[in-house]
């Protein structure tokens, strides 16, 4: 992972909170894009607490956000899931599980412009157009450096967004 310095998490509205209990993440990319699919928190006025609704990736009519982001310099799913989140390098700043975030003065950009410097070219303002992206799920987190994000909201199976999000990148190479 990367060694924490001067990290600030801020929370960001800009895109819709993951769903605590399955948002069944998938990721699409390319070198230059990701496209990170996941269903989104959509409270059901009906639950008392007295039933779970279990999802699989072909549960249908499902509230899905379909993030691609720009310009992407690097990426990590992985852990920690929401049990272990404590160990995540930016939980001491506010990192909090079923969260999007941006980290200001992130440590992986510095670590990842570090590295970069050996190139004869490497020129350190380029990557102050970077930013650092957290999206955590209930069973992993997703990481992404990149110039920006959008997201495309849809109803249907994380299996359907998934043959959206294939649509979407073959449509970049165009």
């Amino acid at each position: 992972m990367y060694k924490v310095d001067k990290d600030r998490v801020v929370e960001l509205d800009t895109a819709p909170r993951p769903d605590i209990g399955a948002p069944i993440p998938v990721l699409v990319a390319d070198e230059g894009t990701v496209l990170l699919a996941y269903i989104t928190s959509e409270p059901d006025p009906s639950w008392d607490g007295t039933w779970a609704k279990v999802v699989s990736p072909d549960s249908a009519d499902e509230p899905i956000a379909i993030v691609r982001f720009s310009r992407v310099c690097a990426h990590m799913l992985g852990r920690p899931n929401d049990e272990a989140f404590e160990g995540h390098p930016l939980a001491s700043r506010g990192l909090r599980p079923y969260a999007v975030s941006e980290i200001a003065d992130s440590s992986w950009i510095h670590a990842l412009e570090r590295m970069n410097a050996v190139h004869p070219f490497h020129r350190p303002e380029h990557f102050a157009r970077y930013k650092h992206f957290i999206f955590a799920f209930h069973d992993s987190t997703f990481e992404c450096v990149a110039e920006s994000f959008t997201v495309e909201r849809c109803r249907g199976s994380i299996r359907s967004a998934l043959q959206r999000m294939v649509e979407m990148l073959n449509d970049e190479r165009v």
